[in-house]
């Protein structure tokens, strides 16, 4: 069982054939919503491909709530730890999206919500969990308390230092696997991503969008490249590798075969719109590690 505990987004997505530069208005070329937030979009990579997923989180009380967890549903993740919040409003991401790039501005919402008291409530579902997988879209007393409680339970850690500014690097005391790209690595552990990795092997994997990603096995660095791709919307690549890493983990690959799994699923998910809409099942994962395409 693969657990995430985390963020749950309606994405309010807008397509425009130009970034407005500030103070401009511009024209987009169409407007669409679509079920999103890291953590339910890593519970759904993770299940596309054949994992048994659970996700704990928060959803306002509001028809965007609603479609959430039926979307969950759709994509057989267990939703009974996913609690509707009275009065609040379920998180949303506004995503602007031009030239295979995007900007993104989330509004946390229900997820803001989350206690460790909430958490407590499902330390029974948390239990049966192989891996629980967080990113960093709920509070961090609450992050704190999941570590913790993890840590007591042995259950291994995958967190996702997304947004990074709330990361602390004592969270790697209980984190089995920490996955920040090449920025966010250099602003979370303030040194260079060769020295960070030196000094979490086997634990610390940098991704690098489409070269791929890299980690240090203890005596050398470990460079896993990507594969070749013609993308089309970036939205959720991340999180697609996040998912198909926990998938891959679970499933007992060793972490490089494991990684370059990662770099398959999230290499898919950019060819097709939106940050779910691309999450690719296991056969076609399969298919391009076997095609062997890589830069």
């Amino acid at each position: 069982m693969i657990t995430v505990i985390g963020s749950i987004n309606m994405d309010l997505v807008v397509q425009t054939e130009n970034f407005p530069r500030q103070g401009e208005t511009t024209l987009g070329e169409s407007f669409t919503t679509v079920p999103g937030g890291k953590g339910a979009n890593q519970a759904v990579a993770a299940a596309r491909l054949g994992g048994h997923v659970q996700m704990i989180a928060n959803v306002g009380n509001d028809g965007f709530g609603e479609e959430l967890i039926e979307n969950l549903k759709a994509n057989t993740v267990n939703v009974e730890g996913i609690r509707t919040i009275s009065g609040t409003a379920s998180g949303i991401a506004n995503i602007l999206l031009s030239e295979g790039d995007n900007r993104i501005i989330v509004v946390s919402g229900a997820n803001f919500e989350m206690s460790p008291a909430h958490v407590n409530d499902m330390k029974e579902k948390i239990a049966k969990s192989r891996l629980v997988v967080l990113q960093l879209e709920i509070p961090i007393p609450t992050i704190e308390y999941i570590l913790q409680l993890c840590a007591e339970m042995d259950i291994p850690v995958l967190l996702n230092p997304a947004p990074a500014g709330g990361f602390r690097e004592q969270f790697m005391r209980n984190v089995a696997y920490l996955t920040p790209n090449e920025t966010e690595c250099e602003q979370i552990f303030g040194t260079d991503m060769e020295t960070a990795l030196e000094k979490y092997p086997n634990r610390l994997i940098v991704t690098l969008g489409d070269a791929g990603a890299r980690f240090f096995d203890g005596k050398q660095h470990v460079i896993v490249k990507g594969f070749k791709t013609d993308a089309i919307d970036t939205t959720g690549a991340g999180d697609t590798f996040n998912g198909a890493l926990a998938y891959a983990i679970v499933e007992g690959y060793d972490l490089q075969k494991a990684v370059r799994f990662a770099n398959a699923a999230g290499s898919l998910s950019v060819e097709k719109f939106g940050a779910q809409g691309g999450m690719p099942p296991l056969a076609e994962v399969q298919k391009r590690l076997q095609n062997n395409v890589t830069d």
